[in-house]
């Protein structure tokens, strides 16, 4: 059934006449002869789509495949013992192929150039070959099959976690990370992103989360399991096609930026953690995924789980909460009544998050009274930003240190430029609470350099 379907899809794609009497006309010079069936399977086509898909033949195959007159159809020449003989198999129309130029580099200050809609700009916006581009793509999955050497696009680096199930970097070679790089600033730093994420998004911080929650009378955070692994290749290229990117370049570009980690690394792993969500995390990496290591999975995370953050967003919003994501925490905060029902809202939360193909760190989930200190990616958000009170008092006693005995002394770490250090530390206090960063100041000013 896949090869006929695929055959009639070229052939509708290289119909120049989208009506039913072109589609007709195509679909019987396939088949040399005309079947009954076709006519049918016209109409169940154009129920779909009014105009000719050309940037999604495989879509359409698909769309073919399952038709109810070709199923029938197939199953009449098997009973008859007379398959449906492909008498002319038509040629991909080409429309996502054809040899384009270069682009010509646009000015500094030109508006960025929209993402590529062919395989051959794809190409030229990487500055590879085609062939090249199939083999960092990887569509086939042989970097997965193959044995180890210098030709895989990725290293891995298992870390152990006392107590927790180990995690998995996986970090891609030079030129795999140079694709990315290009892909993450030239394609997808356009896409739109939710209200919601503000990890890993341009003017959005850890900061601008926290400011949506202060003062509030309860903060209820939740934290994600593995959550780069959980977002598979499929969840990244229906995000790809919801935008509009064609068939092929999505299919590539979702190549170029998840990855399946070969069978004798996942084999690796090391002891530690809970045995179910070890066999999870077989799983997640075993299939194409974000890897975490690469440019792109933060980007690309924000734009798959779009979906998780309007459903989240929604509920929120009808429990008169506030929803914000920085990466993989999840937070929320509101009014009395949310925290006399925080259980059932943390319950409503995970059945969301789950049925998204997510899971929550239970472990993680913590509910916070405005009788207690409140925090949003470690930040205080009680009556204001600011910082952990055990965080200003060691920097303030640090910076006391070195006015008193020399910043020689504090200076452990070993920071080649202890001073831009501790700068860059008096800087983050002031964004976050001016009038108390006041008091830091002076310390610092004290200090001879």
């Amino acid at each position: 059934m896949g090869q006929v379907a695929t055959a009639l899809a070229l052939a509708l794609l290289a119909a120049t006449d989208w009506s039913p009497d072109g589609m007709l006309g195509v679909l019987q010079d396939v088949f040399g002869r005309r079947h009954r069936f076709l006519p049918a399977l016209v109409r169940e086509v154009r129920a779909v789509y009014r105009t000719a898909p050309q940037d999604a033949p495989r879509e359409l195959a698909a769309v073919i495949r399952r038709s109810t007159a070709l199923t029938a159809a197939l199953e009449r020449a098997r009973v008859a013992g007379r398959p449906l003989v492909i008498a002319h198999h038509p040629v991909s129309p080409g429309s996502e192929d054809r040899q384009e130029p270069a682009p010509a580099p646009a000015p500094a200050s030109a508006t960025p150039a929209p993402p590529p809609r062919t395989l051959p700009a794809l190409a030229a916006l990487l500055e590879v070959t085609p062939g090249e581009l199939d083999w960092l793509a990887d569509t086939g999955g042989w970097n997965r099959r193959a044995p180890a050497g210098p030709l895989h696009h990725y290293r891995y680096e298992w870390r152990s976690r006392p107590g927790r199930v180990p995690r998995l970097l996986e970090v891609p070679t030079e030129r795999m990370r140079a694709a990315q790089r290009i892909l993450l600033h030239e394609v997808f730093a356009l896409l739109p992103l939710h209200d919601a994420a503000h990890g890993f998004v341009p003017g959005r911080s850890a900061l601008t989360a926290a400011r949506l929650h202060t003062g509030r009378d309860v903060v209820i955070a939740l934290d994600l399991v593995t959550f780069f692994t959980r977002v598979t290749a499929g969840r990244v290229y229906g995000a790809l096609r919801q935008e509009d990117t064609p068939e092929r370049v999505a299919l590539a570009l979702t190549g170029l930026v998840t990855n399946r980690v070969p069978m004798r690394i996942i084999g690796a792993m090391p002891p530690g953690g809970d045995p179910d969500e070890r066999f999870a995390l077989r799983q997640a990496l075993a299939a194409a995924h974000l890897p975490q290591g690469a440019p792109t999975s933060p980007a690309l995370a924000n734009l798959a789980i779009r979906r998780v953050d309007s459903r989240l967003a929604g509920y929120a919003e009808a429990a008169d909460a506030t929803y914000t994501r920085y990466a993989d925490d999840l937070t929320f905060s509101g009014p009395v009544a949310l925290r006399r029902r925080a259980d059932a809202f943390i319950r409503g939360v995970t059945r969301i998050v789950e049925d998204e193909g997510h899971l929550v760190n239970r472990q993680k989930t913590r509910v916070r009274p405005a009788a207690t200190s409140q925090r949003v990616t470690g930040i205080v958000v009680n009556e204001h930003t600011a910082l952990p009170r055990v965080e200003f008092d060691a920097l303030k006693a640090i910076l006391h240190n070195c006015a008193e005995r020399g910043p020689e002394s504090q200076n452990h770490d070993g920071h080649s430029d202890f001073r831009a250090h501790l700068l860059g530390r008096l800087s983050w206090a002031r964004d976050l609470n001016p009038s108390k960063a006041e008091r830091l100041e002076r310390e610092f000013a004290r200090i001879r350099w």
